[in-house]
């Protein structure tokens, strides 16, 4: 696999610990889906997570045309599991599952269908959400237009997808009343748009690629913005993640004056209803507390 499918695969195994336990149950397991689909072989036991990460690497690896059909059985005995709790699975859940199976250029028609997406409960269980939200949040309507918005991006042609991803951004940060301001240009550089968080203004970089953003990345776009006011600070959001490699080599010797996000990111926040304010805030905190530009939203989540 290369980082991409890898970083890929730690992502999905944090989504879908929840959906399954990992034994004691003869009808509904995560083993028992993997026999489904004839990758038993590859649930190896012990502690579930590592178990769940050797799973889906080894189907991913050796067996890629059975992820998908592992996916589809996973689902499947989840709804009957977590209707069993009282927790039923939800569209949240499964629309993050679709956004990282489109980062492995997979997409499953089962879990795509209107009808099936429109049956399930629209959010988290209450264990899985974060607080209410302390500012702005969005409209049911607002939501789900952002929503559709993000997931459609992977619909478009490449040549058409940069010109909706700045748009879906510019409606993101219009949405918490952030003023967005348009992509511009000054002499030599790019700049994607900037925007205004309690009274900051922060530059922003979109990068829709295939690979993880790195440090040549962090470092260019953190020279845009000590270029500027003493008081610029900068938000770059990579679709497809950092790299670890990268983001230590950008935090090691140097204070950071930008915070990033990933897709997976934005995903949480529109499926979830999270205020993007509250969000931003806490991104903030982290890199104040320990020099980390990127901290994902599900590692700020309680």
């Amino acid at each position: 696999m290369n980082l991409v499918e890898e970083q890929c695969v730690e992502d999905l195994a944090d989504l879908l610990y929840n959906f399954l336990p990992g034994s004691g149950n003869t009808r509904t397991a995560f083993p028992l889906a993997a026999a489904k689909v004839q990758c038993e072989d590859f649930w190896v036991g012990g502690s579930k997570r590592p178990a769940i990460v050797q799973l889906l690497s080894s189907t991913l690896g050796q067996r890629r045309h059975k992820l998908s059909p592992l996916l589809l059985s996973i689902v499947r005995q989840s709804i009957t599991w977590r209707r069993g709790k009282g927790e039923p699975l939800t569209r949240a859940e499964v629309g993050a599952l679709n956004v990282l199976l489109l980062r492995l250029s997979l997409k499953v028609p089962e879990l795509n269908d209107p009808a099936f997406l429109e049956s399930l409960p629209g959010d988290l269980p209450e264990s899985d959400v974060s607080p209410k939200p302390k500012t702005a949040t969005v409209s049911d309507e607002q939501a789900k237009t952002l929503s559709d918005r993000l997931i459609g991006l992977f619909e478009h042609a490449p040549q058409r997808r940069g010109y909706e991803y700045e748009r879906f951004l510019t409606e993101l940060f219009a949405a918490y009343g952030l003023t967005p301001r348009s992509p511009f240009k000054l002499t030599g550089e790019q700049i994607d748009g900037s925007f205004k968080l309690h009274g900051e203004t922060y530059l922003v970089e979109a990068k829709w690629q295939a690979g993880l953003t790195g440090q040549a990345e962090l470092l260019t776009f953190s020279g845009k913005v000590s270029g500027k006011a003493t008081w610029t600070r900068g938000l770059f959001i990579s679709n497809s993640g950092f790299s670890e490699d990268g983001l230590k080599a950008f935090r090691t010797g140097r204070r950071t004056n930008i915070i990033c996000a990933d897709g997976l990111d934005l995903h949480q926040v529109v499926h979830n209803r999270l205020s993007l304010i509250d969000i931003l805030d806490e991104k903030l905190r982290r890199a104040a507390e320990t020099n980390q530009a990127f901290v994902p939203v599900r590692d700020l989540l309680p």
